[in-house]
């Protein structure tokens, strides 16, 4: 199985430590980010890894010279240039996905309880499947009762993005997005039209109406998003359990 990593990004909210090395190298328990979830990913049966990277990349290039796990081909989707945001992340990195039926795509620096070839095996029938939860946050995804993704919505602004223009979103199930997602390579062509910055979420949403797009939730998922310098000792304390 193939899967791509989110780790290009800046790692703001883990300055100090992100002004001298990247995210995906920041470590819980002595083990970085990164090898955390290679380590997982190996373990469910992932042959193939993609890692996009622009902050620090040549650390983490060194570090998989290195460290990297024996069962796993690794290979680099460069945006040293810019940050092409998750869509055009996505899309810079075709040619290293494309030879694949579908790959998942998760965040570094999300920790989870997620059993990957389960949510793998759900989500095959669909074009695309987002691991959600009903965690409380400001900013839903909005999914029928056939758990389709029909829109977006901001509960803190009112706001709302859907292909359905006179789409309520009382009455539909709201869902938190994990920052775990699959896709099928059938979606890359309509990519094309795209900029090369743009949000996948954005994109999912563009085609939600004429494309099955997904929800998967796992009864009793455990998850964490590693973002805060003040929330590290949680973070460890998270990552000890669930190893």
């Amino acid at each position: 199985m193939k899967a791509m990593i989110f780790a290009a990004g800046l790692g703001t909210r883990l300055k100090p430590l992100t002004d001298h090395m990247p995210k995906a190298l920041v470590p819980l328990n002595g083990k970085p980010l990164l090898g955390i979830l290679l380590d997982k990913l190996g373990n469910c049966g992932f042959d193939d890894v993609v890692i996009n990277i622009h902050h620090f990349a040549d650390m983490i290039e060194e570090w998989a010279k290195e460290e990297r796990p024996d069962n796993l081909r690794i290979r680099f989707s460069d945006e040293r240039q810019q940050l092409l945001e998750t869509g055009g992340g996505i899309r810079h990195a075709r040619p290293l996905l494309e030879d694949a039926e579908r790959f998942l795509i998760h965040n570094v620096d999300i920790l989870s309880n997620c059993n990957l070839p389960q949510f793998m095996a759900a989500g095959r029938e669909a074009e695309a499947t987002l691991l959600v939860s009903q965690r409380e946050t400001q900013r839903y995804l909005l999914f029928d009762d056939q758990h389709r993704l029909v829109g977006w919505t901001n509960t803190a602004t009112g706001e709302v993005r859907s292909p359905y223009p006179e789409l309520n979103p009382n009455q539909c199930h709201r869902r938190a997005f994990a920052g775990i997602h699959q896709m099928s390579t059938s979606l890359f062509p309509l990519m094309d039209k795209w900029p090369e910055k743009f949000s996948i979420i954005d994109f999912y949403l563009s085609i939600c109406a004429s494309h099955c797009i997904m929800a998967y939730e796992q009864p009793n998922l455990r998850l964490m998003d590693v973002g805060k310098i003040a929330t590290l000792s949680q973070a460890e304390q998270f990552a000890q359990e669930l190893a």
